[in-house]
C-alpha cells in the first residue's frame, strides 16, 4: 500500500470489520468460512487481501449465492447485507441439515424485523451471534467513497421518476454508517440550489445521525464532533466533469478504456504481443505518486524512473522502449515486479500522450477559454460563438463536439432556442443529452428562470498550465469551508458544529501539485463532502490538494458513485427515459483528423 495511505478510509473500515466481524468470537488455531454476498465482496476487496483474511483464521471465503459444498464441522461467518434474498440463502443453509457446524452473524446495517424474525423461526439453534454493523458505503480510495449506487442518478433526477425519496432515505442511511465509521457526528450544512436535493438529503442525514447515536450503547447521545458534512447537488459544477482534465488519473479515465479499476495493454517481448493487465488502486505505489500530476510530469518522471533502474543495474539502454524493458525483467526477476509497475504507467502514459497530440491539445484552449470565459491573457472571451465554432467544423467526434457545446451553453448560463436548433444539427440532432441538464437545475435555454451566477475566488497568482486553468468549483468550497467563510445563506445550517470548528490559515493548493500522499493520521478536524449524483476525479483531487496544504483538516469526499466524462453523458441522456431496461447511449464517432 502505497504510503500515507495506511491511515485512510481503507484501513479505517478494514481494522472495524476486523474487530467486529473477524476477531468477534475467534479462538486460537481455529479455522472459519468467511460467506459473502455481492457488496459485502466488494467492501472486503477494497480494503484487505486474502492474506489478510488467512493471517486472522478464514480458510475459505464462499460466495452466499452460489452451490456451496457442507463442511459441517466448521463454524460460518456470514457477512452480509440485510436483504430478503441474502436471508433466504442463510435460512437454506440450516433448514433442513446444517452446512456448517454454526452461524456468526453480521449485517451490514439494520435489519427489519420481518427478516430477523425468518432467521429466528427456521435457525435460531445454529446462530451463535448476530450483530449490525453499519457499514453501507465503499471506501475506493484513502479519502474517497461511494454508496455504490450509480442507478440513484436516474431516481432522482429523471422525468419518470418513482423512487426518489426512497433513493435519498437510503442515501441517507448510507452516509450516517460512514460517519459512524469515522466516530463522527459532524455538523450538516448543504448548497442552497433551484432543486431542493441536497437540503431532503441534509435533514435526513441529520435526523438519523440523531437516532443513531441515541441507539448506539456505545456511543449514546455522542455530541457533535470536529467535523462538518457538506451536501451538494451534481448541478451545482456541471462545468468539472466535462472538461479534458490533463492531470494523469482524471485524463486516464477519460481517454483510455478503464472497466473495473483495470488497465489492459499489450507487452512485447521476444514471442510477440501479449495482452497484459493492471489494476489502477492505491496497492500501486507508482500510481498513487503520479494520479493527480498533470501529463506533461508524468511522461517527464516515468521515463526518469526507469532509467534509475536501468543504471543501478549497469544496463545499457538510452532509448526506453516496451521491448527493451520486457528483457530487462527477464534478466532481472527480482525486479521484476518493480520494473513492471513502470512498463504500466510508461505505456499508460504513451497512450495519454497520443490521444493529447492527435485530438484533445485542439480541444483544450476552446474548453478552458469557455469555462473562464478568458483566453490565457486573461482578455474576456466577446464571442464564445466564435469560440465554439471551430470544435463544430472541424473533425471531432460528436462526443467531443457536445462537450465543447455544453461549455458554450454554461458560459452563457443559456442560450436561444434558434442557437439550440442550430447546435443540434452539428451533434447529430442528440438534443437530450443537452436539454436534459435542465433536470439537474442548469440553465439550457436563456429564459429559464434558473439564471444564476456563481462568484469564483481569485487564482491568477496561481502557477498553472495554459491548457489546465479551470479549478473544480468544489476546491473554493472546500477552501472557503475550512477558513470559515462559506456564506450561511448559500449553505445553511442543518446542524451547527462546535464554534472552534475552523481549519488554520489561507489555503492555496497550486495546480501544479508537488504530491498527494496523506500525512500520518490527523489529530485536527475533518470535512466530509458528499455530491449528490456522481463525483468527478478532478473533484477527488481537490479533497488530496487541499488536505495537504491545510495539514490540521482531513479533506474526504463521496458521492453515489464516482463518473467520467462519457458516463455522465450517458446518465445525464438516459434521464428522458423510463426505467428500466435502459438503452444503451451511443454516439457516433468519427474518426478526428
Amino acid at each position: 500500500m502505497a504510503p500515507g495511505t495506511e491511515h485512510g478510509l481503507k484501513n479505517i473500515l478494514w481494522q472495524k470489520i476486523k474487530e467486529t466481524v473477524i476477531d468477534d468470537h475467534k479462538k486460537p488455531g481455529e479455522w472459519r468460512i468467511l460467506i459473502l454476498d455481492h457488496f459485502t465482496t466488494k467492501v472486503l476487496s477494497s480494503c484487505c487481501k486474502m492474506s489478510d483474511l488467512m493471517s486472522e483464521g478464514i480458510t475459505i471465503v464462499e460466495d452466499l449465492y452460489k452451490n456451496r459444498e457442507p463442511v459441517p464441522d466448521m463454524k460460518a461467518v456470514y457477512f452480509i447485507s440485510p436483504s430478503e434474498k441474502g436471508v433466504d440463502s442463510l435460512v437454506n443453509d440450516f433448514k433442513s441439515t446444517y452446512k456448517y457446524k454454526a452461524a456468526y452473524i453480521y449485517f451490514t446495517d439494520y435489519c427489519p424485523d420481518s427478516l430477523f424474525n425468518k432467521l429466528k423461526t427456521y435457525c435460531a439453534k445454529a446462530i451463535r451471534v448476530c450483530k449490525e454493523l453499519n457499514i453501507s458505503f465503499l471506501p475506493y480510495e484513502s479519502q474517497v467513497f461511494t454508496l455504490d449506487n450509480p442507478d440513484a442518478f436516474h431516481s432522482i433526477y429523471s422525468t419518470h421518476r418513482t423512487d426518489k425519496d426512497t433513493t435519498l432515505e437510503k442515501m441517507a442511511e448510507q452516509i450516517v454508517t460512514l460517519c459512524a465509521t469515522l466516530d463522527e457526528n459532524p455538523g450538516v450544512r448543504y448548497k442552497r440550489e433551484p432543486l431542493d436535493n441536497a437540503k431532503k438529503l441534509a435533514e435526513l442525514v441529520e435526523n438519523k445521525l440523531g437516532e443513531h447515536y441515541e441507539l448506539d450503547e456505545k456511543c449514546k447521545g455522542k455530541s457533535k464532533t470536529q467535523a462538518q458534512l457538506l451536501i451538494v447537488d451534481r448541478g451545482f459544477d456541471p462545468v468539472s466533469p466535462i472538461l479534458h482534465e490533463l492531470t494523469y488519473q482524471a485524463m486516464v479515465y477519460d481517454l483510455i478504456s478503464i472497466e473495473n479499476d483495470t488497465y489492459k495493454y499489450q507487452s512485447k517481448d521476444g514471442a510477440g504481443a501479449k495482452e497484459k493487465q493492471s489494476i489502477l488502486n492505491e496497492e500501486d505505489d507508482l500510481w498513487t505518486k503520479l494520479r493527480h500530476m498533470h501529463i506533461a510530469e508524468v511522461s517527464e518522471k516515468i521515463p526518469k524512473l526507469v532509467k534509475e533502474i536501468s543504471a543501478n543495474k549497469k544496463i545499457k539502454d538510452n532509448k526506453i522502449t516496451m521491448s527493451g524493458l520486457s528483457q530487462l525483467m527477464k534478466k532481472m526477476p527480482s525486479f521484476r515486479k518493480q520494473i513492471s509497475k513502470q512498463t504500466v504507467h510508461l505505456n499508460l502514459a504513451e497512450e495519454c500522450m497520443n490521444h493529447f497530440q492527435t485530438n484533445v491539445e485542439k480541444l483544450c484552449k476552446v474548453e478552458q477559454d469557455l469555462a473562464l470565459g478568458a483566453d490565457t491573457e486573461g482578455q474576456k472571451v466577446k464571442d464564445p460563438m466564435r469560440t465554439l465554432l471551430p470544435v463544430l467544423l472541424q473533425k471531432h467526434s460528436t462526443y467531443d463536439k457536445i462537450r465543447a457545446v455544453l461549455l458554450y451553453i454554461f458560459s452563457l448560463n443559456g442560450t436561444t432556442e434558434e442557437n439550440l436548433r442550430k447546435i443540434f444539427q452539428q451533434i447529430d440532432n442528440e438534443s437530450n443529452v443537452i436539454l436534459n441538464w435542465d433536470l439537474l437545475g442548469v440553465p439550457i435555454r436563456s429564459s429559464s428562470s434558473q439564471q444564476r451566477k456563481m462568484t469564483r475566488k481569485d487564482r491568477s497568482h496561481e502557477e498553472t498550465y495554459q491548457l489546465s486553468r479551470w479549478t473544480p468549483v468544489m476546491k473554493d468550497v472546500m477552501e472557503d469551508a475550512i477558513e470559515n467563510k462559506l456564506d450561511t445563506r448559500e449553505w445553511p445550517h442543518k446542524s451547527e458544529c462546535p464554534a472552534a470548528w475552523n481549519g488554520s490559515g489561507a489555503v492555496s493548493a497550486r495546480q501544479k501539485h508537488k504530491g498527494s500522499n496523506q500525512d500520518d493520521r490527523r489529530s485536527g478536524s475533518r470535512l466530509i463532502v458528499f455530491i449528490i449524483g456522481g463525483v468527478s476525479y478532478s473533484e477527488m483531487r481537490c479533497a488530496y490538494e487541499v488536505t495537504q496544504a491545510v495539514k490540521s483538516c482531513e479533506v474526504i469526499i463521496g458521492s453515489t458513485h464516482i463518473l467520467t466524462p462519457r458516463s455522465l453523458l450517458d446518465d445525464i441522456q438516459d434521464l428522458s427515459k423510463t426505467k428500466g431496461p435502459m438503452e444503451t447511449f451511443t454516439i457516433i464517432e468519427e474518426k478526428a483528423a
